[in-house]
């Protein structure tokens, strides 16, 4: 890349971040106009946000159900769920199998879910002695079993290792699960995602605040399928029984 170039690309970063950010970009303003400024980013942040979300679900409701039915006939099998992650969304993988380790609400039974970030000695060997594209495959192929599912976050959608992790999980036979941003590359692209919903956004924050949202809905439909068909099996015994 030339001088001029770099230059070009400096001025055009600076504009958009200026007309983004204009508050800190005006060093005319008072004090009062700077903190204008700011609560009005807030204001556009919270409803580029809440449009996001919104528009999110109101495309990929039917998928939602999907999806939660697909995971709780993962449980309906003594089958167990197996998330992963890179950075922000690898706190996503934790907190998503967290959710189902520990149900706050009460009444609901824990669930078997395991984060593959969590391991540290074994993702650092995977990593030094295979490569860091294999940190998941490797968890999985040691752990996985075909009544399994694995869940996957990606705001971009083209984690190597996600992938990676995805290839091994359909050779034995798992039903696999995404969460990316944008338009949803290898996840979608690569037929290897049996239930991949996409935020169409660029927006890494607005992708990772949608996912939260997601599968705190997922968590809570799962659990209202697994008890509607507990109510069904206990409807069911009196007939069998006689």
């Amino acid at each position: 890349m030339s001088k001029k170039t770099a230059r070009i690309d400096n001025e055009d970063n600076e504009a958009h971040l200026s007309h983004l950010y204009g508050f800190l970009y005006n060093n005319q303003q008072t004090p009062e106009q700077k903190r204008e400024g700011l609560l009005t980013s807030i204001q556009k942040k919270v409803t580029h946000s809440i449009n996001t979300k919104q528009q999110f679900f109101d495309d990929n409701a039917e998928s939602l159900i999907d999806a939660a039915q697909a995971i709780a006939e993962v449980y309906n099998h003594n089958g167990r769920m197996f998330s992963m992650g890179n950075g922000g969304s690898s706190c996503d993988a934790a907190h998503f199998a967290v959710e189902f380790q520990h149900p706050v609400t009460t009444g609901r039974p824990a669930l078997p879910a395991t984060n593959l970030m969590t391991d540290m000695a074994m993702i650092s060997a995977v990593a030094n002695d295979l490569g860091v594209q294999h940190v998941f495959s490797r968890q999985i192929g040691a752990h996985g079993r075909t009544e399994d599912g694995l869940m996957g976050f990606s705001t971009s959608g083209n984690s190597k290792d996600l992938m990676e992790g995805y290839r091994k999980a359909k050779e034995l036979g798992m039903v696999t699960f995404g969460m990316a941003g944008g338009d949803g590359g290898e996840m979608i692209s690569s037929g290897l995602v049996d239930h991949c919903l996409v935020v169409a956004t660029d927006s890494i924050h607005r992708v990772q605040e949608s996912h939260v949202t997601c599968y705190h809905i997922i968590w809570d439909l799962v659990h209202t399928l697994l008890s509607d068909n507990r109510g069904k099996v206990k409807q069911k015994l009196p007939t069998e029984n006689k």
